[in-house]
């Protein structure tokens, strides 16, 4: 009899357990479609970050200081937080040049002010500080410096992801909790519209998209992902997370279908399994791990063209981004360091432009005629062959914003 009655009791308990996953379940799915707007995000739990992480950060601005549990004082523009676009980068090595002129071209063009969230180095906080403050005067933007900050159980295996820090943009939800949406992009990323433009997409995002990303290849016969990923990938040619728009609070919040349980989990659970069982099948670090994200989670990603994360692959074996055909390049992606050789001579050109390029407004106005005349040296490869596309957006760009009277811009 006392066993029959163990077995009741037993199937009692886990009927109400099952009860309680399926009304927690059921919350979820609520707050998801409630949307990721206001009010302060519920973080996942970190433990490596219960302190408010390590470093400190600091901004430029007229504001007096404020103080952030875990940080040095910090300035502001006298801007209401919500009327800010927040743009993310990770600086490691050598990239510091590239890091500044990419913030130069997100100065230029935008029209809302930025706020900058810099993960540097240490030893590159200094140099980012000088460069920086000396921009003050413009008083259309803020900035935070962050130090490289990984779990401390596995910090060397995180930091050597791929290549060094990348991985970091994968804990940015976990370490910015009070910021609702963030644009994360490479330091090889040069806008050549406004900012405000791609911000705006959020707009567009259902009541279950996260993130938004481009695909990482407009031809699959060329295409990386669907040729040789030894793991799962988003759609048909995978996706490329160079730029990557985010609401952060939907992040937090979402519980994710994975292959590795039954059970979904959040953000800050996710990512460590997921390394651990893929780390021996991936080649590009942290971008394999959201493509197997998203592959089990495809309701979450909203994806954008080609326009706005145009890299060399689309040029390099002949013109395949048709909307940059159309419209012209809205962000530019300079992978492989074609910045600074010789391969792709059409990038190059443009971000020697944007780099020597001052915030002066005669100077941007200026840049055009000399930038084309460059353009028009490299018609011997396959991406000069089409280098009006380079600055078909571009020569928009500084029309809309500089040869306007200022009353219309």
């Amino acid at each position: 009899m006392r066993r029959y009655l163990r077995i009741v009791v037993l199937c009692l308990a886990c009927g109400f357990c099952s009860l309680l996953y399926a009304f927690s379940q059921l919350a979820v799915s609520l707050e998801e479609g409630a949307g990721g707007g206001g009010g302060k995000p519920q973080a996942a739990a970190a433990s490596w970050l219960a302190g408010g992480g390590r470093g400190g950060a600091r901004g430029v601005g007229s504001a007096g200081p404020a103080a952030h549990p875990g940080r040095s004082d910090r300035y502001s523009l006298k801007v209401q937080p919500a009327q800010r676009m927040h743009l993310a980068v990770v600086a490691c090595g050598e990239r510091l040049e590239e890091t500044i002129t990419m913030l130069k071209s997100a100065i230029i063009f935008s029209i809302r002010p930025l706020q900058f969230h810099i993960f540097a180095e240490d030893q590159l906080h200094d140099s980012f500080k000088g460069i920086l403050e000396s921009w003050s005067f413009l008083q259309t933007f803020n900035y935070s410096l962050y130090p490289i900050t990984f779990p401390s159980e596995n910090a060397a295996e995180w930091k050597k992801l791929f290549k060094p820090c990348a991985s970091q943009r994968l804990f940015l939800p976990l370490i910015l909790k009070e910021v609702d949406s963030l644009l994360y992009v490479d330091t090889d990323i040069l806008f050549l519209r406004p900012v405000d433009d791609i911000w705006s997409l959020l707009k567009k995002f259902n009541s279950t998209q996260i993130a938004a990303m481009a695909p990482e290849h407009e031809e699959p016969r060329i295409g990386w992902y669907n040729r040789f990923a030894r793991h799962p990938y988003y759609g048909k040619t995978g996706v490329n997370s160079g730029v990557m728009l985010m609401n952060m609070t939907r992040m937090r919040r979402k519980y994710f279908k994975n292959d590795m349980t039954a059970v979904r989990l959040r953000w800050g659970d996710i990512l460590m399994p997921l390394l651990k069982k893929y780390k021996l099948n991936i080649t590009w670090g942290d971008q394999d791990l959201l493509n197997i994200i998203f592959f089990h989670n495809p309701e979450s990603l909203f994806v954008f063209p080609c326009q706005w994360n145009y890299r060399p692959d689309h040029c390099i074996y002949g013109s395949n981004c048709q909307e940059a055909e159309e419209e012209g390049i809205f962000i530019l992606h300079g992978n492989r360091g074609v910045y600074h050789d010789d391969k792709q001579p059409a990038f190059r050109a443009i971000y020697e432009a944007l780099r020597n390029c001052s915030f002066k407004d005669d100077n941007i106005r200026s840049l055009l005629k000399p930038l084309e005349l460059e353009l028009q040296k490299t018609v011997h490869t396959y991406c000069g062959k089409i280098y009006k596309i380079f600055i078909k957006q571009l020569t928009k760009s500084i029309q809309d914003r500089y040869d306007r009277p200022p009353k219309e811009r």
